[in-house]
Parts: C-alpha cells; sequence; structure tokens
C-alpha cells in the first residue's frame, strides 16, 4: 500500500508511535510518506520506501498565527496526487484529521483517511469550546476512528457523543529494541544504589515536581539516584524543587536522549506522576526493557501496566514514594515484577501484533 501519516514532530507519544508506524510499514515493504511542519525526532534517514514532506507555512503579516491546517491539507493533497497515497492515516485529532476532511473535500471525496486519538487532543485541546464542534465534526467524516486505550474510546464518546464506532488499537513498543541489558539490579549490585527514571515531555500534565518529591522521600530510605530524560516547561520548575529538597545531586537532567533505548534498561523502576495519561508509551517502554513501573492510577495507565507495576492517588508524591518502596526493598518482589512487566510488553503489545491490526484496519477502509 501506499500509506500517508500525518503527525506533530514534538507533542508526545503521537509523534514517537505515528514515526515508529512509518519506520514499521516501510520495513514490510509498504511506500510511507510522512508529513509534519518539522523532522520527528525518531525518524531515521535513508529508510527505503520511507519519505519525508515538510508542511511549510508562510508568515503574512495579515496573519497573526499562521494557518497551518490550510497548509497540511494542501500539502496532503499534492502528497496523494504526485504519489497516489492510498490512504491518510492522521495522528491527533486538531486540526489533523480537519485538515484531511479539507484535503478530500479539495479532491472530489476520493481520499480515505482514518483518525487515531492519543489523549490531550480530546480530553484538553478537544474539550475547549473552540474546538469542540470541529472535532466531532472531522471524527463523523473519518472512515476509520482508533483510540490508544479504552478509557479514551470512552472519553471521546461521552465528551462529544460521536455515533462513529471508536476501536481500541493500543500504542506498541518495539520489543528487540527496548530490552533488558542484564545490567545488574541494585540488590546485585555493590553499592545498593537504585536507579530510578522519569521520561516525558515535561509539561505541566506530567506533573514532574511530583515525580522529585516522591524521590525525595525515598532517598531517606534507601540510596538512589533519578534520571529526567525530555525537554519542555516544566524542567526548570522540576529542577528548583530538587534544589529546595536539597536531593538536586542525586538527580541528573538528560535532556532529549536519542537513544533512550540504552537509558532505560539500566533502571531498577520508572516513576510517573502524571495528572492524566491516556496510554502512557514510555512507562510501556520502560516495562519492555524489564523496569518496574509505579505511576498515578489515572486515564488508561492501569491497561498498561496491568499487575506488573503500582498505582497510586494522583497529587500524593508520599504514596508514589511509599508504593516505589515497596519494589525497591524487597529484591525477590522486583524480580517478579521485573520479568512479569517484560512478559506483558512482548505478549500484548509488541510491535508485529499492533501492526498487523491497523494493517486490517486499512484493508477494510480501502475496501
Amino acid at each position: 500500500m501506499r500509506i500517508g501519516i500525518v503527525c506533530y514532530p514534538t507533542v508526545g507519544g503521537s509523534g514517537v508511535i505515528a514515526t515508529e508506524m512509518a519506520l514499521a510499514l516501510a520495513a514490510k515493504g509498504h511506500e510511507v510518506h510522512l508529513l509534519s511542519y518539522d523532522r520527528p525526532n525518531r525518524l531515521r534517514r535513508g529508510v527505503p520506501g520511507l519519505r519525508f514532506h515538510k508542511v511549510e507555512v508562510t508568515a503574512y503579516p495579515l496573519f497573526r498565527y499562521p494557518p497551518y491546517d490550510l497548509a497540511l491539507a494542501t500539502r496532503m493533497l499534492e502528497v496523494r496526487e504526485e504519489a497516489r497515497v492510498d490512504l491518510f492515516h492522521v495522528h491527533y485529532a486538531i486540526p489533523h484529521a480537519v485538515s484531511a476532511f479539507l484535503a478530500r473535500s479539495m479532491c472530489g471525496d476520493c481520499m480515505k483517511f482514518a483518525t487515531t486519538l492519543h489523549g490531550t487532543d480530546i480530553t484538553v485541546v478537544g474539550s475547549d469550546r473552540a474546538y469542540m464542534r470541529p472535532t466531532r465534526f472531522a471524527l463523523e467524516q473519518s472512515d476509520a476512528v482508533t483510540a490508544v486505550s479504552q478509557y479514551l474510546a470512552d472519553e471521546t464518546r461521552l465528551m462529544f457523543g460521536v455515533r462513529k464506532e471508536v476501536e481500541v488499537i493500543p500504542n506498541f513498543v518495539d520489543t528487540e529494541r527496548f530490552r533488558p541489558a542484564g545490567t545488574p539490579r541494585w540488590h546485585q549490585r555493590g553499592d545498593g544504589e537504585r536507579i530510578l527514571v522519569h521520561a516525558s515531555n515535561f509539561r505541566p500534565v506530567k506533573r514532574v515536581a511530583d515525580v522529585v518529591r516522591a524521590f525525595a522521600e525515598i532517598l531517606q530510605h534507601v540510596p538512589a539516584r533519578l534520571l529526567l530524560v525530555g525537554e519542555g516547561p516544566d524542567r526548570e520548575h522540576a529542577l528548583a524543587v530538587a534544589s529546595d529538597l536539597g536531593c538536586s545531586h542525586k538527580v541528573e537532567h538528560l535532556g532529549m536522549h536519542d537513544s533512550i533505548e540504552t537509558v532505560l534498561p539500566q533502571a531498577d523502576l520508572f516513576l510517573s506522576a502524571s495528572e492524566t495519561e491516556s496510554f502512557g508509551l514510555s512507562m510501556l517502554e520502560a516495562m519492555s526493557c524489564g523496569v518496574p513501573c509505579v505511576s498515578t492510577a489515572v486515564g488508561g495507565v492501569a491497561e498498561v501496566l496491568g499487575d506488573t507495576g503500582e498505582l497510586t492517588p494522583f497529587a500524593d508524591p508520599s504514596a508514589l514514594a511509599t508504593a516505589a518502596l515497596r519494589v525497591l526493598v524487597d529484591g525477590d518482589l522486583h524480580t517478579r515484577r521485573a520479568a512479569a512487566a517484560r512478559q506483558r510488553a512482548v505478549e500484548l503489545f509488541a510491535t508485529e501484533k499492533i501492526m498487523a491490526r491497523y494493517l486490517d484496519l486499512y484493508e477494510r477502509v480501502l475496501q
């Protein structure tokens, strides 16, 4: 098939999943065209069958905000005409699904497109009064709609009342790339230092400061170190909290890491304190590396972790620390949880299994 994929290059898991999907489809021999306003971080160069199309937006003095949705619709139409794309798969509803509908209208209703919902496009952006009606319209006009968790599918129906079926197809992970590295765990190392990791886009919804607060409490009971991976608006606040709590010497900010699969296997535990999380891709990548996770009990996290991790109330760093310590003081429990996390990732979320479901969806849309 000739498939167009539209995504944001930077917004959390949606951009990562869309890029990984493009790479996986190209590896299977499909012709893939990836469209975005900038090159996604995980997009590798020189991949046979995969081409990146940058969406250029002209900034006229008349426009306070450049109309990206119109530029994207035009670019989608151009790519469809040039490459004879069979189907577009747009990730994140606003404005991608709206742009896809506009592109289809301009070519005489001859273009198929599927929309995948990832989370904040529904729970935050789409619920805004200014965007709710166009979001609902775009979903109804999509040839297929998927959500990355049952939680998100239910929220979509509740908030928008869409009649369109919302099929649940979860995110996936390359279980060969993200795999245990045989690194000795804390109870096998002489210093006994527990290594904790948090990876996100450091937006306020991720509550990274709560991760630091929980870590400060953990540090009072066991030797530990916290690795922060990612960049975003709350980076400085999180580091300031670490300084205020006197644990900054044990907190290391790694920034955007091109090879996070080399960082995660070093960790003994993954910490997440999100306010909302429709799936939790970083946690799945940690699980695939054999790293147990402790997270707030929000959104679709329970669907990802199953019984392999610990869930705690939102906005309670002390509860997060207590749950983490249960796994960080019991070597046998940690070993069992690590093995179970890896097994769950392989059995339920491996790339091949999830991509097969998307390919089946494409076939149904095209038929």
